[in-house]
């Protein structure tokens, strides 16, 4: 375990957000081995985001990690260091993708685009990595595609067998990846939902996606949040210890090409604050001629100066912005004997409220429709996590939007707070009330 963890209980003076800091060097770069020396954003320390405390452990300590991310002098890739194993990270894992009904729409628009595009039917093969629940699979199947999903989190994989769908308790590289292409046989779709970023070994990562794709046709679609997003949005909260890279387009297509894998097509989507969803092939496959987005989204990264250092830095300050003015309002509320309470339990909210150092003297509670994280506390700040019917209990006259790219989602399920005079409240990518 890195010396840089520290238990619950640390604390630092409250000038030492503004005080100069001395940017200490990480590791190599995971893509290309350079020494990280460049800073991108600290966040200060912070425990794994889906690390949910059960009511029977609130008496004992957490690990707390640094969360600071470089970017890359050699290949611009902005990254994390890795302070934990995958299999502490993703083996028992909190998150279920099936609760989110705006995502499973956009799942099932999607087999129905790509089954079409690409000609899928039952001779095909279709491997989903990070497979989750079966949240997507379940839409091939429907249609009658045959199915493999690869899932390292058994206890998340076991509802996907519930609902039928193969699924494998893997973590996936290159060797099994071959394993897989030898064994049964290679894949005509892989797909890649919001995996890419979670992959501490990314060369053999996309090795493996190189070994199980099938030589000719093959198709690899991989969605994951775009970094040009997370920059001109103010998306800080989206790092956290289980995202270890955070791309941009220009250095996605250099990974893929150093393994032998063309990006001929990507498409941007609203999805998780704005998503880019790549096309690969093999760079000797003919088969898909490479389409005139992918010039298009490079020449726009090149003009934002994404192509040098520059165009990454002066992102620290404007996350700090964003905490004070979420702080202030949340210390004005309570002053004025207004109360707030969460909505949603999402890695992306435990990283805001950590760094904002909210407990529940500013934030009485939240709520999440997932029942894995209900009668849970959340990791760091300890604040508990109810059903969404406590909201109608309790009439808060706040509700703090942590999954706000949902937003449009949780404002039409909650509609009723506006009874009582409650109001939405949204953090990113600036502070807004909803009436």
């Amino acid at each position: 375990m890195s010396g840089a963890a520290t238990r619950t209980g640390e604390t630092r003076s409250a000038s030492d957000e503004t005080q100069p800091r001395t940017r200490v060097a990480a590791g190599p770069c995971r893509f290309c081995g350079t020494k990280l020396e460049r800073s991108f954003v600290d966040l200060g320390v912070s425990p794994l985001s889906n690390a949910f405390v059960d009511p029977e452990a609130l008496r004992r300590g957490e690990m707390f990690y640094p969360l600071h991310a470089f970017v890359c002098e050699g290949c611009l890739l902005v990254q994390l260091e890795q302070f934990e194993r995958p299999e502490n990270i993703f083996s028992d894992y909190a998150y279920f993708s099936s609760y989110s009904q705006s995502w499973l729409d956009h799942c099932r628009s999607y087999v129905e685009r790509v089954s079409e595009r690409f000609g899928l039917g039952e001779e095909s093969l279709v491997v989903e990595l990070a497979s989750n629940d079966g949240y997507l699979l379940q839409y091939f199947v429907e249609r009658g595609i045959p199915v493999l999903g690869v899932e390292p989190a058994a206890n998340v994989a076991e509802a996907a067998l519930e609902k039928g769908i193969p699924t494998l308790v893997r973590f996936f590289g290159e060797e099994f990846g071959a394993e897989l292409a030898t064994e049964r046989r290679p894949a005509d779709l892989i797909v890649g939902n919001n995996v890419l970023a979670h992959v501490p070994g990314l060369n053999d990562f996309v090795r493996g996606i190189k070994r199980l794709l099938a030589p000719r046709g093959g198709v690899a679609t991989l969605e994951f949040p775009h970094l040009l997003k997370l920059i001109e949005e103010n998306q800080f909260d989206t790092i956290y210890h289980e995202h270890f890279s955070y791309f941009s387009f220009l250095t996605v297509e250099k990974v893929f090409a150093e393994h032998g894998l063309t990006l001929f097509d990507v498409e941007e989507l609203p999805t998780h604050g704005g998503s880019l969803r790549i096309y690969a092939r093999h760079a000797e496959d003919p088969t898909h001629e490479v389409g005139s987005r992918v010039a298009d989204l490079r020449d726009r990264e090149v003009a934002r100066g994404f192509d040098r250092i520059e165009g990454y830095l002066g992102f620290e300050e404007r996350v700090r912005r964003i905490k004070r003015e979420l702080l202030t309002f949340l210390i004005d509320a309570r002053e004025a004997g207004r109360s707030v309470v969460g909505y949603g339990a999402p890695a992306k909210g435990n990283t805001l409220l950590n760094y904002c150092g909210v407990r529940t003297d500013l934030l009485d509670y939240t709520v999440d429709r997932s029942p894995h994280k209900q009668g849970r506390y959340l990791p760091g700040t300890r604040i508990p996590v109810h059903s969404p019917e406590r909201i109608s209990e309790t009439r808060p006259d706040y509700v703090l939007i942590l999954p706000w790219n949902l937003t449009d989602e949780i404002v039409a399920q909650q509609a009723h707070i506006r009874e009582w005079g409650g109001q939405f409240v949204v953090p990113i990518p600036t502070l807004r009330i909803i009436e």
